[in-house]
């Protein structure tokens, strides 16, 4: 994925205009077809690439305002401008949806003959062909660029291609089984770009919320910086979404306590260096300093790890100390999925419970986050 986000503004706009000038060629075509043939559902389809290009103009100026850098009011950038275009498009999608659901009940209800001629089936089928070059076209860069809104433009072309070959069908069926197949292939096909719209909403509005990163994306992070010895452990990982290109992360990371201060800092920087270059990230990483676990704190976490599971398979715990073998000093961070439901009093009061169990002397000082991760 291409995390430069000049590079990303001259391909995303280069892909948007590609779709203006294919869409405005589709119109036209479809027009002279709707001509042809008289057929309402052809003239609506024609229409339909018409907004298709506004929606590649929307998409156009969403990639050049992402593209602007970091201001006063806005120290994070535009990214997510690219978001709220993407969600201009699929709203756009889901109009066209609604209109030729609207067309197809009317030719339902009151059915007009209509004639296939053999130039309109053959513009028809032309521009299916290209509507479905135009879909791997969007979401070929939509993948190497990680754009949501291409995204939404692809699964636009691939309702729009749906959307022609319905109409093509019914017309070619009209003189069999009367003009309302029609109407009823063109309803179908309208569900199914509302659909595509929906899903396409969904996909921009969760990233505009805040949604959590890929376990896959993680689980790499993670295992780079374990890669380095210095680091015992990781947890407390977050990454905020300021739109494609511009996240940043923050993660705690464990080192041995008697590490040099110097030295250690000099490898986190370095970490943090290969996360930008990797993964496009600028990172925070905060260093905990842990200590060689003794007979005492290895039991103790023990207990504390059983104790968090039998809560919730996923609980984990971490930053786990006790101050000598004294049980009543233990502290320790559990951390939560979001699914569990219970208040941070009801889980500090169950893994006390649950510790003291084994342990009567306990008196754990407990800290709860909820997992930022799958």
């Amino acid at each position: 994925m291409e995390h430069n986000s000049q590079t990303r503004q001259s391909k995303g706009a280069f892909a948007g205009w590609v779709g203006v000038g294919v869409n405005l060629a589709l119109f036209a075509f479809k027009m002279i077809a709707g001509l042809l043939t008289g057929a309402v559902s052809v003239t609506a389809d024609a229409f339909n690439n018409l907004s298709d290009a506004a929606g590649s103009l929307v998409t156009l100026i969403g990639f050049r305002l992402s593209a602007q850098r970091a201001d006063q009011e806005h120290p994070f950038g535009h990214g997510r401008m690219e978001y709220l275009a993407g969600l201009g498009v699929s709203l756009l999608i889901l109009l066209v949806g609604v209109e030729l659901a609207r067309d197809a009940i009317v030719q339902i209800v009151r059915p007009e003959r209509a004639a296939l001629t053999a130039p309109a089936a053959a513009i028809l089928a032309l521009t299916i062909l290209v509507k479905a070059a135009l879909a791997w076209f969007d979401r070929h860069w939509a993948k190497k660029i990680g754009s949501p809104t291409l995204d939404a433009a692809a699964a636009d072309a691939v309702g729009d291609a749906l959307a022609t070959g319905a109409v093509l069908i019914g017309l070619a069926l009209t003189p069999v089984f009367g003009p309302r197949v029609d109407g009823v292939l063109g309803l179908a096909v309208a569900l199914l770009i509302l659909r595509s719209g929906w899903t396409a909403a969904k996909g921009t509005v969760s990233p505009l919320l805040g949604e959590p990163p890929d376990p896959s994306v993680v689980a790499e992070i993670e295992a780079l910086i374990l890669s380095h010895r210095e680091i015992r452990g990781v947890h407390d990982l977050i990454i905020h979404d300021y739109g494609p290109g511009r996240r940043m992360m923050s993660v705690h990371a464990e080192v041995p306590e008697d590490s040099p201060l110097v030295a250690i800092h000099s490898v986190v920087d370095h970490i943090e260096r290969e996360l930008k270059e990797r993964f496009g990230l600028d990172a925070v990483i905060h260093m905990d300093p842990v200590g060689a676990d003794g007979p005492q704190l290895r039991r103790l976490r023990a207990l504390a790890e059983e104790a968090a599971r039998e809560l919730h398979p996923a609980a984990t715990v971490h930053d786990l100390r006790c101050d000598g073998d004294d049980p009543t000093d233990l502290r320790f961070d559990v951390v939560v999925p979001y699914e569990a439901e219970f208040s941070d009093e009801e889980i500090r009061a169950a893994l006390t419970e649950k510790l003291r169990e084994k342990e009567p002397r306990c008196r754990p000082d407990i800290g709860v986050d909820r997992s930022h991760v799958l």
